[in-house]
C-alpha cells in the first residue's frame, strides 16, 4: 500500500509542481536549528490550497510556514530529513508507555486555531526558555508561522486542571495530519511532553482513520528534532523515496 500510494503522489506532484515551479524562490538565513551553516529555504506563498494539493506537498517533503510552503535546499548540509509515521503500524516502546502514564492527569481539547492571551503567554515562556533569540516572540510565531489561510488548522491543548501546559499546532486533511509545532511549559519537562504529544497525535489519527502523520524534520544531531526517530516504525524521505525504519 505505501509504495503504490507514494508512486501515485509522486506522479501527481510532478504535474502540480510543473505548474507552480515559477512561484518558488530561495532565501538564505542562518540555520534555525543551530547548525553551523547557511540554510536555504526553497519556498513559495500560496492562496488556499485543495486538501489533495497539500497532501502532495507533504508527501514530497514540503513543510508549511504561515501561507508559505518550503523545502530545505541547503548547499552544504543535508541534516534535515522529512519524517512520517503510519499510525496504524505504530507500537509504543517502554519509554513511550512511561511518558503516557506520567500524563494520566492531562486533559486534551481540540480547538480552532484562535489564540488567546493564555496561548501567547505559554508560547512566549517556551520560546524565551528554549530559543531566546532576538525577535523570537509568541506574537510573531502565531502571526507568521502558525496562522494561515491555505489549509485547515487547529490546536490541540493539554491541561492539568485549569492550567495550560502544552499546545500542538496541527494541519488536518482527510488522510493526513501535519504536526506544525509544539510548545509547552518548560517547568513541566519531567513529563516528556514532546513524546506525549506525538502519542496523542497518533491516537487522534487512529480515531479518525488517518493514514499518515507528518512530523516535520528529523535531525540526528539536534535533540529537539532527533527524538522523533524513537517512534517505530517510521519513514524517512531520501530523494523522492520514503524508506521504512524499524
Amino acid at each position: 500500500m505505501p509504495c503504490s500510494y507514494d508512486e501515485q503522489c509522486r506522479s501527481e506532484f510532478t504535474s502540480l509542481h510543473s505548474r507552480v515551479r515559477h512561484l518558488f524562490i530561495d532565501i538564505d538565513i542562518g540555520c534555525p536549528y543551530g547548525l553551523p551553516c547557511v540554510s536555504t529555504f526553497h519556498q513559495a506563498t500560496f492562496a488556499p490550497l485543495s486538501e489533495r494539493a497539500m497532501e502532495l506537498f507533504l508527501a514530497a517533503g514540503y513543510r508549511r510556514n504561515g501561507n508559505c510552503l518550503y523545502t530545505m535546499s541547503c548547499h552544504a548540509c543535508t541534516a534535515c530529513i522529512p519524517i512520517r509515521l503510519h499510525p496504524a503500524e505504530f507500537s509504543a516502546n517502554r519509554n513511550q508507555k512511561r511518558a503516557f502514564t506520567k500524563n494520566r492527569d492531562v486533559e486534551k481539547a481540540l480547538l480552532p486555531l484562535q489564540p488567546t492571551r493564555e496561548d501567547y503567554l505559554l508560547c512566549e515562556k517556551f520560546l524565551q526558555s528554549r530559543y531566546p533569540r532576538e525577535n523570537n516572540t509568541a506574537t510573531g510565531y502565531y502571526r507568521d508561522f502558525f496562522l494561515n489561510s491555505i489549509v485547515n488548522s487547529a490546536q490541540l491543548q493539554y491541561r492539568v486542571g485549569d492550567r495550560l501546559i502544552g499546545t500542538a499546532i496541527i494541519d488536518i486533511g482527510y488522510n493526513w495530519l501535519n504536526a506544525v509545532y509544539f510548545y509547552f511549559d518548560p517547568e513541566e519537562s519531567r513529563r516528556s511532553l514532546g513524546t506525549y504529544n506525538i502519542l496523542c497525535l497518533i491516537d487522534l489519527c487512529r480515531e479518525w482513520e488517518i493514514e499518515f502523520l507528518y512530523l516535520g524534520y528529523y535531525i540526528q544531531s539536534v535533540p529537539a528534532m532527533s527524538y522523533k526517530g524513537n517512534f517505530y516504525p517510521h519513514y524517512l524521505l531520501f530523494g523522492n523515496t520514503w524508506l521504512k525504519k524499524g
